[in-house]
């Protein structure tokens, strides 16, 4: 069941088509998010050369996959300013990659496949929070699981 709509996903990131990589949520705890993509092979600009008349998704938009999705958990629950708004609240940058431990890729991803990414967050300190990631095609097969870290920042690093 949808609970965030890709209308109200752009008030919570920066990101929009065509980087925006999740389509809606799903769940969300304030430990926990679940979203959904399903890539799609006409508007999705990295299946043009990833890979001509094999189309799969590359690993680096999975790994973005999930930093979005944590992204949207972190700014519903922890963002420095209340009901934030991608569009007009200034100061802060949310979600701002930090580290990645590890990203394990165990199957394609391709054109159609309905993706549930499921991020947990599991240790925060301060502005530095650590999450694990898992991406399932079509509700059972691992295409991958990862562990890496968000920062939130100052978003004057952006501007100068």
């Amino acid at each position: 069941m949808k609970i965030i709509n890709s209308a109200e996903i752009q008030k919570l990131l920066h990101h929009r088509h065509p980087y925006l990589m999740i389509d809606e949520v799903l769940e969300l705890s304030e430990v926990e998010i679940s979203t959904q993509k399903t890539p799609n092979l006409e508007q999705d600009y990295f299946f043009k050369g990833h890979f001509p008349n094999a189309p799969v998704v590359p690993g680096a938009m999975l790994q973005e996959m999930t930093t979005q999705s944590a992204g949207v958990l972190m700014t519903k629950f922890y963002s420095p300013e209340a009901d934030y708004n991608s569009e007009t609240t200034k100061g802060y940058a949310i979600g701002v990659l930090s580290k990645i431990y590890n990203s394990k890729f165990l199957n394609f991803a391709k054109p159609g496949d309905n993706l549930e990414i499921k991020v947990k967050l599991v240790d925060r300190e301060n502005n530095y929070f650590v999450f694990t990631g898992e991406i399932l095609k079509n509700g059972s097969i691992t295409v991958m699981k990862n562990k890496f870290a968000l920062s939130i920042i100052s978003d004057e690093h952006l501007y100068s």
